[in-house]
């Protein structure tokens, strides 16, 4: 096979290579069965970016010149046969197929993301697997017979609205009862400065929808969650990164980052920082709003964890202590409500809420009313309070429990440092162990982990670092997964 490409030309490039390898099949060069190189193959060999091989071969497989077969690639099919009823390959017509190829069709941003960390945490249902990937809460505190027995009296109580819809700005009760909750956090607002939506991604991905253009600049901790990382990239953002260490952001380094680029917003994830479990100090929570205000540089702070405190004291959020209101707050009830049901909650500047309301009224037809109800109740009536303090008890304990089969395997080179709450522990893997290949070999035999280098946007650390969560699992089956970590990890020393 022989592609020569000219860069100059105005033929985009993708084009060059689907004309020069159908020409190709149909002079018989490349014959049908052929074996063609890979898509990373041939990009590396033309010296041009994946995508582009990606929309070459997707054109030519639309085309029905190629096809895909798994374990193989792609390979050269029998070329379309002319519609005159022609003599298979020796008739074949060049006649473009009326088919779309949607990988050309679909924005290059969306094609080449990683999906480890989603192939992973999707699959936290599979019972035959131990799942430490996952970051859900536990089943132990709101078990499904108490959850159906409290939502019957939602459906039929007086003040129920008759076709179960929300305000876009979410329940109303709820933003009230939210307004008392939020101020033992020491974060002060108003209903109108309030406004509900599903979970974290979804108020991270309409908060960037409001604020960056491609082009933009946003500053974000590293490692960091790869949802936050993407939705950025998606946005066309371009992502600096501040490393993190035993307490959180390095702020030290923000000033000269902001100086020198200007970015649209600082992203912080505050507290039990997802994936090392470290918190932001105090000192530096005060030093990042004073930097803030003084480059008037936006704040949008994560803070799904705060409650979940085991050791020491709970610290405010930056929040808390924006008196210009830079910040946009967003909370996660996701670790300490209902398994599978998730609020999040931003605060933010009351134009900031208007828009995102408006967002949410283009996006949306309906919020869920049922969650928003549920837990304006346990607000209201004090359970959910009074639940927050069994999740900090089932979350100590079996972070115990996990810390406890990590110290035993100190020897063998595993090392960590113990949140002092939180649901993750960030474990480095003993030297010339590699976190891809030993999540393989774990998962093989039974263990779902999430690799380190998933959490670096650009795959440049983490190599020997795996995240372990201990929320979702049973005791039980923490240790038993624990024991599966044991053994994957002495079959990758020993080779």
């Amino acid at each position: 096979m022989d592609v020569k490409l000219d860069k100059q030309s105005k033929i985009p490039v993708y084009l060059q290579i689907v004309d020069q390898l159908r020409a190709q099949i149909m002079c018989g060069a490349l014959p049908s069965g052929s074996v063609l190189p890979s898509e990373r193959g041939l990009a590396q060999m033309l010296e041009v970016h994946r995508n582009t091989v990606v929309k070459a071969y997707g054109e030519l497989k639309s085309d029905a010149w190629i096809e895909s077969r798994q374990g193989i690639g792609y390979v050269v099919a029998v070329p379309p046969a002319a519609e005159d009823g022609g003599e298979g390959e020796a008739g074949a017509s060049d006649k473009p197929s009326r088919r779309v190829n949607w990988i050309n069709e679909i924005k290059d941003r969306h094609l080449d993301m990683e999906k480890t960390f989603d192939d992973l945490f999707q699959r936290f249902t599979d019972e035959s697997k131990y799942s430490l990937g996952s970051g859900i809460s536990t089943n132990e505190v709101f078990r499904p017979e108490r959850v159906a027995h409290d939502i019957a009296p939602l459906m039929t109580s007086a003040g129920c609205c008759q076709y179960f819809y929300s305000p876009y700005k979410g329940d109303k009760f709820l933003r009230q009862k939210l307004v008392s909750f939020l101020s033992t956090k020491g974060v002060k607002a108003s209903t109108g400065e309030i406004q509900i939506l599903s979970e974290t991604n979804q108020a991270v991905d309409f908060i960037v929808t409001l604020l960056v253009q491609p082009g933009d600049t946003v500053v974000m901790e590293e490692p960091v969650h790869p949802d936050m990382s993407r939705a950025m990239e998606l946005a066309g953002a371009k992502i600096l990164t501040v490393p993190v260490d035993q307490d959180g952001m390095r702020v030290d380094l923000l000033e000269k980052l902001i100086l020198h680029k200007h970015p649209r917003f600082i992203f912080v994830n505050s507290s039990f920082h997802d994936p090392t479990g470290h918190i932001l100090s105090l000192e530096r929570r005060k030093k990042i709003i004073e930097i803030s205000n003084t480059y008037r540089v936006p704040i949008v702070e994560e803070d799904a964890a705060s409650e979940l405190v085991y050791e020491g004291e709970k610290l405010p959020p930056i929040k808390a202590f924006d008196t210009l209101e830079n910040v946009i707050y967003i909370y996660s009830f996701s670790l300490t409500f209902v398994t599978g049901l998730s609020i999040a909650v931003v605060v933010a500047n009351a134009d900031v809420i208007r828009s995102l309301s408006y967002l949410v009224s283009v996006r949306l037809m309906a919020s869920d009313w049922m969650t928003q109800k549920l837990l304006g109740r346990y607000l209201d009536d004090g359970t959910y309070y009074k639940a927050l303090d069994e999740f900090r008890a089932s979350y100590s304990r079996k972070q115990r429990l996990v810390c406890e089969k990590l110290d035993e395997m100190a020897a063998l080179g595993v090392s960590y440092e113990r949140p002092r709450g939180g649901v993750y522990i960030w474990c480095r893997l003993p030297d010339g162990v590699d976190s891809k290949q030993f999540i393989n070999r774990a998962y093989n035999m039974g263990l779902i982990l999430i690799p380190g280098y998933v959490f670096y946007p650009f795959k440049n650390g983490g190599r020997n670092y795996v995240r372990i969560n201990y929320s979702y699992e049973s005791d039980e089956r923490l240790l038993a997964g624990m024991e599966v970590f044991r053994a994957a990890l002495l079959e990758s020393l020993e080779g």
